[in-house]
């Protein structure tokens, strides 16, 4: 199989010759491979054809990084629309339909950082009305964007909305189901519609609010978090005929804990994720930028060889 067609199995709960791998976003590409990738801010003051040379360098590059890693999802970020799309056309035109490439394309409330929290809650007290409107217009934004995004070669949205703390949803399930919920759902739906998949991200501790997640029919969720106490056994038995789980190899653990946590980890992952399909193994966020990249190869190395079915 492709690394595409791998992608495309597990997210539709079928079993794939291996269980495919990638991740929500890459910040080790420096350390690993000699440069970070391009930032929009580096596009600024440029000309035209000095942008486009960028991009397409960029794109370039970034085949390199993810096909030596043998991820079948390529994440296109830290770019704006119209370059994400460029990338997009870029890669499409080296590799065809070998690769499932992936973007930003959620517009639901998030957890409201800290100078908007208080506004946020008292909105929802007093003006509950205009805060259903103002989900209803990011919720038509992102689905205009995400068509805007899949004509130019981008078959997989990522739905990057935060919506738990370690303790739970920072909404009630009650408000989340009338504030989230629906325009997640809206989302979803249209993207599908429109010929896409969606992977449904959020940290923290989702199992409160796990029915109305899937009940908005991502093919995906990401990142089933054990630093919050989900475990990927006890999804995978709940709702692991419904939805493919991506996770959930423990990021603390990558950070600061012994190799032999981090194998188990990744090990466990594997024995729970892996039977019957409708699983890709990822960390439970990203390798992020500090991580020893000796420790991410290490995982690397226990999911090649436990990765075929």
């Amino acid at each position: 199989m492709t690394p595409r067609e791998r992608a495309a199995a597990a997210l539709n709960l079928r079993i794939p010759d291996q269980v495919p791998t990638f991740e929500l976003e890459f910040q080790l590409e420096e350390e690993m491979f000699g440069r970070p990738f391009l930032r929009q801010h580096q596009l600024e003051n440029l000309t035209p054809s000095e942008q486009e040379r960028l991009v397409k360098e960029n794109a370039e590059y970034m085949l390199e990084v993810y096909s030596s890693l043998e991820w079948s999802i390529i994440p296109i970020h830290y770019l704006p629309e119209k370059w994400i799309g460029v990338t997009a056309r870029h890669i499409r035109a080296l590799t065809g339909d070998t690769y499932m490439l992936t973007t930003h394309g959620d517009g639901t409330f998030a957890i409201p950082n800290g100078q908007e929290f208080t506004e946020f809650v008292y909105s929802i007290a007093d003006h509950p009305e205009e805060v259903e409107a103002e989900a209803a217009a990011m919720a038509q934004a992102a689905i205009e964007r995400n068509k805007r995004l899949i004509d130019t070669g981008i078959d997989c949205f990522i739905l990057c909305s935060d919506y738990c703390f370690n303790s739970g949803p920072f909404l009630s399930p009650q408000m989340f189901r009338r504030f989230v919920q629906p325009y997640l759902a809206r989302i979803i739906r249209a993207t599908k519609e429109a010929g896409a998949y969606t992977i449904k991200h959020t940290d923290g501790n989702i199992m409160p609010i796990l029915d109305q997640l899937v009940e908005c029919e991502p093919y995906a969720l990401h990142s089933l978090d054990p630093m919050a106490g989900v475990d990927i056994k006890v999804v995978k038995e709940l709702v692991g005929d419904k939805v493919c789980l991506c996770g959930n190899v423990h990021c603390a653990a990558l950070q600061t804990g012994t190799d032999e946590e981090v194998a188990a980890s990744a090990l466990y992952a594997l024995e729970h994720g892996k039977p019957g399909g409708g699983y890709i193994f990822s960390t439970s966020n990203i390798p992020f930028k500090g991580m020893d990249p000796r420790r991410y190869r290490m995982i690397l190395d226990i999911w090649k060889e436990h990765r075929d079915y």
